[in-house]
């Protein structure tokens, strides 16, 4: 928690949430799930898989880090993290900036639990303004510095997703 208190959570902090997946086709499913609040709070569990979801991806486990015998052994049920999703956002939009991937891997996970979500997820890109896209790779970049983010996990990437979204934003926006 000591980074949270680096970092100010304002109105202008959106909430985001990050996906890691099995893979990156059709076939894939979420593993693990991020999410970091406009205020800072943050929730982030793996996800056990449904015995019918098989496809794993050697390839994205690289990225992620985490061996499917981790998520059979340590992730919670379908249901379970859905319930807690939405407890946790009940009625807010939260955003994501690779919203074509996490919208269809949390229908999936919404789906198998046979439940609606309480939130919207819409793309991070219908809050940016037009000059935050000029500097957002440059941004991520320090900001992944900055936090020290060591491993690609969904909660480390909610959180660097927020703060390079905020301090973009300070960058076009005159104080």
């Amino acid at each position: 928690m000591k980074i949270l208190k680096k970092f100010m959570h304002t109105k202008r902090s959106p909430c985001i949430v990050d996906i890691e997946a099995s893979g990156f086709g059709p076939d894939s499913y979420p593993i693990e799930v991020g999410v970091v609040k406009g205020n800072g709070d943050r929730y982030c569990t793996l996800i056990k898989p449904d015995d019918n979801w098989t496809h794993w991806s050697r390839e994205a486990e690289t990225v992620h880090g985490i061996p499917r015998s981790t998520v059979m052994e340590r992730g919670r049920c379908i249901r379970d993290v859905c319930e807690q999703l939405n407890a946790f956002l009940s009625e807010q939009d939260v955003y994501s900036d690779a919203w074509a991937h996490d919208e269809r891997w949390l229908a999936r996970l919404f789906r198998m639990a046979n439940m609606l979500p309480s939130f919207q997820l819409k793309a991070i890109e219908f809050i940016m303004e037009e000059q935050q896209f000029a500097i957002w790779d440059t941004v991520k970049k320090e900001m992944t510095d900055t936090l020290n983010i060591e491993r690609h996990r969904a909660s480390s990437d909610a959180l660097l997703i927020q703060q390079t979204y905020v301090r973009t934003l300070s960058d076009v926006t005159p104080s």
